[in-house]
């Protein structure tokens, strides 16, 4: 079942493949892709509009051409999941021109769950694109070259099945690291037990890029831990060489307290952990199934 070949995840160079990163155009030489944008929100009013204008801007959302064939921009749609706001981010994201759904609209048919991930979960539900790109709803340094770059290795590589964004950090005027959760609980207990995951820069990073075919294949961890699971089930699945890691400049986000990041710190050592086998009995986190299992019939209630 594994297939980790290789000892490290590589930096895609961009243009690699004669590819046209940064453009907002597919590569002319392979067949376009429709992109889902979704970006998992629970009061960002503050972010989430500028984040969504900016795409819905540079890209736009255009009809597939007469031939069935899209052609121009990347994106398809780009999707909101409004998690239980308590302020303005559904309807400013919906001014910005997001398609906003409520996460307990979209799982009304399943049973009550809580977490990024589970917002997450419920994006996958709803969106319609070949790739999904996810985006955290509280960047302040977003520029719609996060979506390109991220896309790009997808679209010219067939064996790329996950791609993730990597930055320089801009907090507390710190420009290098993963942040704290990263530096000092990830990045330890992945090297000891999947150390190619190691060598991503970001592993935690909420930017990131799959084809919707491998994310509807995966169980999708409810809380924090969701990005760790995702990058060892697709490391276990389809091995090193299927991911890769882009730089998209730089990043400046809300900062927390260590407060939240405790709770963080918590769920991610429990999914590394228990995707390890390092801990006895169940996870201590929920799960949601893999899409491909929930049958028609719930999906469409």
């Amino acid at each position: 079942m594994a297939h980790e070949a290789s000892n490290t995840v590589r930096v895609w160079t961009a243009g690699e493949h004669n590819g046209t990163a940064g453009s907002g155009a597919a590569p002319t030489h392979r067949p376009s892709r429709r992109v889902s944008v979704c970006i998992p929100a629970r009061n960002e009013a503050a972010t989430v509009g500028s984040i969504v204008q900016s795409i819905v801007t540079h890209f736009g959302v255009h009809e597939p051409a007469a031939s069935g064939t899209r052609t121009g921009s990347i994106l398809h749609e780009v999707i909101v999941i409004d998690d239980s706001s308590t302020d303005d981010t559904g309807v400013i994201a919906t001014r910005a021109g997001a398609t906003v759904v409520r996460t307990t609209d979209v799982l009304a048919d399943q049973p009550a769950g809580a977490g990024k991930g589970n917002a997450m979960w419920a994006g996958l539900r709803v969106a319609t694109g070949d790739i999904v790109v996810f985006c955290d709803a509280d960047l302040e340094s977003f520029t719609p070259t996060y979506i390109s770059r991220l896309v790009e290795p997808l679209v010219v590589d067939e064996n790329v099945m996950l791609v993730k964004a990597f930055y320089r950090r801009q907090v507390d005027g710190q420009g290098e690291g993963g942040g704290r959760t990263t530096e000092l609980l990830a990045r330890p207990l992945l090297s000891l037990l999947f150390p190619v995951l190691a060598t991503l820069r970001q592993p935690l990073s909420g930017e990131f890029a799959l084809r919707r075919s491998v994310a509807t294949s995966l169980p999708i961890v409810q809380g924090y831990g969701v990005e760790a699971g995702i990058l060892i089930d697709v490391l276990r699945r389809y091995g090193a060489d299927a991911m890769v890691q882009v730089d998209v400049g730089t990043k400046q986000h809300r900062h927390r307290s260590i407060a939240e990041l405790a709770v963080q710190a918590q769920e991610i050592a429990s999914v590394i952990l228990s995707r390890a086998g390092a801990v006895d009995g169940m996870p201590a986190h929920a799960e949601r199934p893999p899409l491909d299992t929930v049958t028609a019939t719930q999906l469409l209630n």
